[in-house]
């Protein structure tokens, strides 16, 4: 049975970023913190994916204002222009707080998963008929990374079925590697036509959850992603190319959020160390 997942991990200078962005997160894994505050570090990790993800979709906050955003919902608005009860914002937030609760549920049925992750996303705005459903022929698809065309419900339809078979398939493939293309894919796809960017990240993260890497999602990629911005989505037009070159620049930049993002997290455990 042919493995594709391990063939991109053996793209020319995959293996190098894959493991330097392992030697990140295992650093933090064994910072002293963790060992009594883990939780509190993940509840941050987790705000500041959000804050990135929306940032992602255009939707700027300070990070006291996100933290309102978690504790109110309001509609008021922030000096960015934005109310802290934009629908990205809270749709991000609803994300994030939920991956620990979905990741065992990603790893036997992820189009499940999917479904879900939109309807936290997209609850806001979207009808309730399209909430956790793929697009049809005809409906609006948002382009914030200006991918431009979307593909065909047809052809949506038929690459999600491909991808969430692999998912539930053995393969020698390390998790980082099978989390670029996971969130790759659903960026390309763009399935729902709204709140894909804040899915795909999030089943990044999952990914990296549930296999292993980072169980108690102490990392936030989608930190490293916002840091990477300016990187992002030339990366991601890489990667939509289809080319080996093109897939390979967009896994090196994935591993490179996550080196960034375990850095992050690093600095929050410096933090509560200092009190």
């Amino acid at each position: 049975m042919s493995d594709p997942f391990a063939q991109i991990a053996e793209l020319p200078g995959v293996a190098d970023a894959v493991n330097e962005a392992r030697g990140a997160v295992d650093r933090l894994l064994g910072h002293r913190i963790l060992r009594r505050r883990s939780a509190e570090v993940s509840a941050e990790s987790a705000l500041r994916g959000a804050r990135a993800s929306a940032a992602l979709e255009g939707v700027t906050l300070s990070l006291d204002d996100m933290r309102g955003a978690a504790g109110s919902g309001s509609s008021e608005d922030t000096a960015g222009g934005h109310g802290v009860g934009d629908p990205v914002v809270q749709g991000a937030l609803r994300v994030s707080a939920e991956i620990g609760a979905l990741a065992e549920t990603w790893r036997q049925a992820p189009r499940q998963v999917l479904a879900r992750l939109h309807v936290l996303a997209a609850a806001d705005i979207a009808s309730p008929d399209y909430l956790g459903r793929p697009r049809s022929e005809g409906q609006d698809v948002k382009d914030p990374l200006g991918l431009g065309p979307a593909p065909t419900p047809a052809e949506v339809a038929a690459r999600l079925d491909a991808l969430t078979a692999l998912l539930t398939r053995p393969t020698k493939a390390p998790a980082l590697v099978v989390g670029a293309i996971v969130q790759g894919e659903l960026l390309a796809l763009r399935p729902f036509g709204w709140g894909d960017g804040v899915v795909a990240r999030a089943a990044q993260r999952l990914t990296l959850v549930a296999r292993g890497l980072d169980p108690k999602s102490l990392t936030a990629p989608e930190v490293g992603h916002a840091e990477l911005a300016d990187e992002y989505a030339g990366a991601l037009r890489a990667y939509v190319s289809g080319t080996p070159e093109g897939v390979r620049r967009w896994v090196r930049h994935c591993a490179e959020a996550v080196s960034v993002a375990a850095r992050d997290s690093q600095a929050i455990c410096e933090a509560f160390l200092r009190g």
